[in-house]
């Protein structure tokens, strides 16, 4: 049924079929496959707005909230700037009030100049750059077709790109390997260029034909390490997504590579001549491996689903070869890119070409993470130099994410406690399949923010485990693969009973609901799909009398995150959570944090990475009566803040920074005594009327010293009439520097310091002395 299929969410438009440069590991041009010969050299407007029309149709059948398109070649510059500012357009328009449009493209950036620049960033075109390090390594195989080579016009071109008028249409620069050339060269070499982000790509190859050499079987491994070790050393200046996504995947977060991970492709090509295919590196394979035999004219998107193909890449560990499914690193490396496990005589049933590699870079990525540690907490810590980046206010992602992994070793604690306090409630069958869930299901489960929240309550008898232990059992399967069926209690929500899954969404049930009778319902999680009554939720309409809410999200420039409006955990804040947002809601939403998240990453980088690797939810809370901006967190839910939308994206950005700090610090007092516990005094701080106990006084310092330094760089502060906003912002930094070192005195002087917390609020007063300078 073609409803019932999983729906495409990545698609790349071949807009060019032809390129300017001769790079001779190229897979379009220099593999098994030519089909390019016979495209059309340029994809005709009537094609595009075709193929628009098609993404729109399957959008709009399977209530995506988002689809991502990439521009793509060739070389799309060589379709010229105004047909691919009109592509842009035809896009949008064919979306418009269907599902958001994350637009994107990559190039070797030849071609741009300022105008081209221009028009990228108006038409939120985000665009990535082709460049392999310096001069000498990038040009060894970048080379114009006369035989020069093309590092001097990338470079051109990335620092275009870099722009602050460009800026927010940069998407990072993208870096094939070669193992020849000196790593930390080609590291230094684009870091030095400031980018965004880099994606470091393994040359394709397959079994047949193998990569080059030189050195051993982990020769890509160890060139990538050597990359780790200067990446890490340099404090993690910009986004590496290999090793971002080894990080996320063995903490149970999606991977952000189709190189890495189980999860299933959601990706088609639609080629010049509207011919709609497979992921083209299979090019690499043998001639004509993408090719579904459908066409853009004559085929829904939908129908491509049930091509082989596809259906092989969408099988997770059940299509790995056995010794794949028997690897220790299964869940994070997910068998590698499929076409790079090709070999003619049984096809993809193999490893991947690269297995040496993956198994010892993720590996080593796993260790360095957990074992470069000089001040810990249990299993837990932090380097030194994670610890005083956070005490200056900052915390780059490792540091975030190594306390996001104390944090769930915290909630898998919690989560067991709660399963000893929760006897004869008839949940039996539900925490029996949570202790039987396999390692990626339970990280997945332990990363969800809400999870200590109710864990702690049912621990304490405050609440009951009611059908939660059932519920997060079937949606960490839905989302990591394999295949379980329980019996789900009905809760009690506001809105009337209902389910909730844990990162999917809820279901509510009404009075015609044949459940309702029943107190519970048969859920069924398979193939990342959740079924009740024989429908599949999300993707069918949901069975009589009930209605499906998932869970939906907020995306911006490569962060994503939940906009939680429907789990009953939720309610932990000092404020009320909003019910159910409207989609008109929701869509303010959706504008505004993507406006937020530029303003963040633009203005405030130094917090940005911090927020990028811990952010996980946002809950809409309530506004307030008198117009005052809302915000909180809860030292219980890592990983999410509580806002009410405020009047500006330049007042959610600032929220988002404050509260975040918050966030970390909460962490940071779950793993180190800064403070003895001894003094029960109460003083008074510039941030509140009431007097504050001495914990409170260290969150609301290190909460404002962000806000401090925020307002220090911002161009962005309100001010009153006749007031120049540049001068309303210093006064305001003045105010707030002055209100965190008052506090750090009044902290000093209590003597109710450890060793730590003297330590903590040196690097806090450094990092506010500095501004003075």
């Amino acid at each position: 049924m073609i409803a019932a299929t999983r729906p495409f969410r990545q698609f790349v438009i071949k807009v060019h079929s032809r390129c300017d440069l001769a790079c001779d590991h190229c897979y379009v041009y220099q593999h098994a496959d030519k089909s390019w010969l016979r495209r059309p050299v340029t994809m005709s407007e009537e094609t595009f707005r075709r193929t628009a029309d098609r993404i729109a149709e399957h959008a709009s059948a399977h209530h995506l909230a988002r689809v991502h398109v990439v521009l793509h070649g060739g070389e799309p510059l060589l379709a010229g700037r105004e047909r691919l500012r009109r592509f842009a357009r035809s896009l949008r328009s064919a979306l418009r009030g269907v599902a958001e449009l994350d637009l994107r493209m990559q190039t070797n950036g030849l071609r741009l100049d300022d105008e081209f620049c221009a028009m990228l960033a108006e038409e939120s075109i985000v665009t990535s750059i082709s460049l392999d390090g310096d001069e000498r390594s990038n040009d060894r195989h970048r080379i114009r077709r006369n035989g020069s080579g093309s590092h001097q016009g990338a470079v051109r071109a990335v620092r275009l790109m870099g722009a602050p008028a460009h800026r927010g249409a940069f998407g990072g620069l993208l870096c094939t390997i070669d193992v020849e050339n000196d790593p930390v060269d080609v590291y230094r070499a684009l870091a030095d260029l400031r980018p965004p982000a880099v994606d470091f790509l393994l040359p394709h190859a397959t079994w047949e034909y193998p990569p080059p050499r030189p050195g051993g079987d982990t020769d890509y491994a160890d060139w990538l390490i050597a990359v780790h070790k200067q990446w890490t050393a340099d404090g993690m200046p910009m986004r590496i997504r290999l090793f971002e996504s080894i990080s996320r995947l063995t903490r149970g977060r999606g991977s952000l590579t189709e190189v890495l991970g189980l999860g299933s492709s959601d990706l088609l090509v639609v080629e010049t001549d509207g011919a709609i295919e497979q992921a083209d590196w299979l090019k690499t394979a043998y001639p004509g491996a993408p090719e579904t035999g459908m066409h853009i004219d004559t085929h829904r998107l939908e129908e491509a689903a049930a091509h082989r193909g596809i259906q092989a890449r969408r099988a997770g560990l059940d299509g790995l070869s056995a010794q794949c499914r028997s690897c220790p690193v299964v869940s994070v490396c997910g068998g590698g890119l499929y076409g790079h496990r090709h070999r003619a005589v049984n096809g993809f049933d193999n490893p991947s070409v690269y297995c040496s590699d993956l198994l010892k870079i993720i590996e080593y990525v796993q260790a360095a993470e957990r074992d470069e540690t000089d001040v810990r907490h249990g299993w837990h810590g932090l380097t030194w130099t994670h610890f005083d980046e956070l005490a200056a206010g900052h915390g780059s992602a490792a540091a975030v994410r190594s306390l996001a992994a104390a944090q769930n070793s915290q909630r898998r604690a919690l989560l067991a406690a709660a399963r000893r306090a929760d006897v004869g409630t008839g949940s039996e069958a539900g925490w029996d399949a949570v202790l039987a869930l396999p390692a990626a299901a339970l990280d997945v489960l332990l990363s969800e923010p809400y999870l200590r929240v109710w864990a702690l309550a049912c621990g304490q008898s405050l609440r009951g485990a009611d059908g939660h232990p059932a519920e997060a059992a079937l949606s960490a399967v839905a989302r990591t693969g394999g295949r379980l069926t329980l019996p789900v209690p009905l809760r009690e929500g506001p809105d009337g009973p209902e389910i909730h899954l844990p990162g999917l969404g809820r279901l509510l049930i009404g009075q015609d609901s044949v459940d309702h009778r029943a107190a519970t319902v048969t859920v069924t999680a398979s193939d990342a799909t959740i079924t009740v009554g024989g429908r599949a939720l999300g993707r069918e309409r949901s069975p009589r009398g009930t209605v499906w809410q998932p869970l939906r999200h907020l995306y911006a420039d490569g962060l994503e995150v939940a906009l939680n409006d429907v789990d009953p955990s939720r309610d932990c804040y000092t404020y009320r959570p909003l019910p159910r947002l409207t989609e008109a809601d929701f869509q303010r939403w959706a504008e505004m944090f993507a406006e937020a998240w530029r303003l963040i990453r633009s203005e405030y980088p130094d917090y940005a990475r911090g927020i990028a690797a811990g952010l996980v939810t946002v809950t809409p809370l309530a506004p307030d009566p008198s117009g005052d901006d809302v915000s909180a967190t809860s030292r219980h839910a890592f990983g999410a803040v509580g806002i009410a939308l405020p009047r500006s994206a330049e007042d959610l950005a600032m929220l988002i920074v404050h509260e975040f700090q918050h966030v970390k610090l909460g962490a940071m007092l779950d793993m180190f005594d800064l403070l003895d516990g001894l003094d029960d005094r109460r003083f008074r701080v510039a941030w509140r009327s009431d007097p504050r106990p001495l914990d409170a006084v260290l969150q609301g310092a290190y909460a404002h010293l962000a806000v401090a330094d925020a307002r220090r760089i911002s161009r962005r502060c309100g001010a009153a009439d006749g007031v120049d906003p540049r001068e309303s912002a210093r006064l305001e930094a003045d105010k707030w520097r002055t209100a965190v070192l008052d506090a750090l005195d009044a902290m000093a002087e209590t003597g109710s310091l450890t060793a730590l917390g003297r330590r903590f609020l040196r690097g806090m007063r450094a990092r506010v002395e500095t501004w003075a300078e």
